[in-house]
């Protein structure tokens, strides 16, 4: 579901939805996988330049991926349940919000985390990797893997009960 941006009409959200289709098209789309199956592996860069290569993050813990934007008001609304998982599960689960990149850069985000922190740490894949891996076609998207680094859940919008689909997955 893409995010709604403060400008008049609905343009914005179709140029926001196709810059994120151009963004994750061509010759290497992947089909996202099924609940069940093995998580995608990619390796991102955090806002620092850091590696993160989640393929060394499966298999320890649950990880707990939203594909978000500064712009996306239902990823805002996200926030709390990821305050709460944060509170209820600690360092028994991996955190990590992916920033889509589109209409982004990386002082943006900085200054929006600076103002509004986040319970998670902030991937950034400019090269749309990992939305491509995870077959995802906008933000506020969630996907849970589980321990044994399989796709456990995934699901998009506000209305998701994200503490209680962690909570099936963390022991």
């Amino acid at each position: 579901m893409i995010g709604r941006l403060a400008l008049p009409g609905r343009l914005p959200a179709l140029l926001v939805a196709a810059g994120l289709f151009l963004a994750t098209a061509g010759p290497a789309w992947a089909q996202a996988p099924s609940i069940g199956e093995p998580a995608p592996v990619v390796a991102l860069r955090d806002l620092d330049g850091v590696v993160v290569d989640l393929g060394e993050i499966y298999g320890k813990k649950p990880v707990v991926i939203l594909f978000w934007a500064t712009w996306c008001p239902i990823c805002e609304k996200l926030i709390p349940q990821f305050d709460s998982a944060r509170a209820r599960f600690g360092d028994r689960v991996a955190l990590l919000g992916v920033n889509v990149t589109v209409n982004q850069d990386k002082e943006r985000v900085r200054r929006h985390l600076a103002a509004h922190p986040a319970p998670f740490r902030t991937l950034w894949d400019d090269q749309g990797e990992s939305v491509r891996a995870f077959d995802v076609l906008g933000t506020s998207v969630v996907v849970i893997i589980d321990a044994e680094g399989r796709l456990a859940y995934s699901g998009y919008g506000e209305g998701q009960d994200l503490v209680g689909e962690i909570a099936k997955v963390v022991r």
